[in-house]
């Protein structure tokens, strides 16, 4: 992206008019983490003591419960517990929130219901709890089996730590995601490649494989590390591509590796500008509606979440999203897909005609980042290769 300040494309007048509605997850959101990691942008607060996981809990309940008018008789298709660090939670919580979900809402029979965990010991000792309760994929952040890279990470656990655990998790579970970084401070691409491999005898179900960018309002950010080159990281993320290719993997989001039918359908409905429903400290939600789309976000400081929740009012801020912003957001999705989207898609989710963005995806097109026909809108290989670039023709420069 270049430094200057950027809009969405303008459309013309058009009504919000939606035929059918687009699927529903939820999203539940866990503030707290033992230790918060210097490249960490997301909501994610450090525990100073006991977790005050029973009023977190009601709340939790109580959030969804003040949702229900806006989702009201909506299937869910998948649940995901993010954070922070979800698998500071005992089992015996997970179970009552999911006890609840079920009771309020339609949970899909076939849902897919992830727990984000890190490989330390006292989380891997509750994935048995955990399978219990209900949840049937589990996302480990390994970030990297590499002890100095792992420090240098901030990163509270060792390598054989990672291994243990991942072993552990493949004893109750046969969904597995594994989250790694590469292009780390003074990484080597031996080293990347490496971490990769190891990954691979454990022969996960997923694996994510995320470029480490230095976000605003981060320790990284504000005392950069040493970091690989942009042809080192380059290169880096050309031999990983390959290595999981020549390993069956199907790579059909930017970071995203799957072996067959086992992409992640959270993931999934976000990039295909699905609704979702955020419950939680700072969790967001984009809920569709039909003659309109509304965000939302919560209060971000645990504490003060769980007061407003108390008062029956944990939303912080709401707005109508515009048509202008409705299709760039759908664009900004769903060219993270590989294999792009159908053609009819668009319409579908933004509930505005192909039509207002004939210019842009003609001018992506005569610049070789985007492939289409009448059936299907999708990155070229360059288009991948240089996102940033391809999403900025969907955007006009703020006069």
């Amino acid at each position: 992206m270049t430094s200057h300040t950027l809009q969405p494309f303008a459309l013309k007048s058009q009504e919000v008019n939606f035929k059918a509605l687009p699927p529903l997850s939820l999203y539940i959101h866990i503030p707290w983490c033992v230790r918060k990691c210097p490249y960490c942008d997301f909501n994610s607060h450090e525990a100073r003591g006991a977790l005050p996981e029973q009023e977190y809990v009601a709340a939790l309940i109580r959030d969804l419960e003040l949702a229900l008018p806006q989702i009201w008789g909506r299937k869910v298709y998948t649940v995901f517990f993010g954070g922070g660090t979800p698998s500071l939670l005992s089992g015996e919580s997970v179970a009552e929130i999911l006890r609840n979900v079920r009771m309020l809402l339609p949970l899909a029979l076939d849902a897919e219901i992830t727990l984000e965990a890190n490989p330390g010991t006292v989380e891997a000792a509750r994935f048995a709890a955990y399978r219990d309760a209900g949840v049937n994929r589990l996302s480990m952040g390994i970030q990297s089996f590499n002890d100095t890279h792992l420090q240098a990470l901030g990163r509270i656990h060792s390598a054989d730590e990672a291994r243990r655990a991942i072993e552990i998790a493949q004893q109750h579970f046969d969904n597995l995601n594994l989250d790694l970084m590469y292009a780390l401070p003074k990484q080597t691409l031996d080293e990347a490649l490496q971490d990769v491999q190891t990954a691979l005898l454990f022969a996960p179900q997923h694996l994510s494989c995320y470029h480490l960018t230095l976000e605003p309002n981060t320790l990284f950010h504000r005392n950069p590390p040493s970091l690989p080159d942009d042809d080192a990281s380059s290169d880096m993320q050309q031999r990983i591509e390959e290595l999981l290719a020549a390993h069956g993997y199907q790579h059909y989001e930017t970071s995203a590796f799957a072996q067959p039918k086992r992409r992640a359908k959270h993931n999934l409905n976000y990039w295909q500008f699905g609704d979702y429903l955020g419950i939680g400290a700072g969790a967001h939600s984009k809920l569709s509606f039909p003659d309109k789309v509304i965000r939302q976000a919560r209060y971000k400081q645990p504490q003060a979440y769980m007061q407003q929740v108390a008062r029956d009012a944990p939303i912080q801020t709401e707005h109508e999203v515009s048509h202008e912003e409705l299709g760039f957001e759908f664009m900004m999705n769903a060219l993270r897909l590989n294999e792009g989207f159908d053609s009819a898609l668009f319409q579908e989710r933004t509930s505005l005609p192909l039509l207002v963005i004939q210019r842009e995806l003609a001018d992506a097109e005569r610049r070789g980042l985007l492939f289409r026909d009448h059936q299907r809108i999708a990155p070229t290989q360059m288009g991948q290769r240089f996102l940033n670039d391809l999403l900025e023709i969907f955007l006009k420069e703020k006069m």
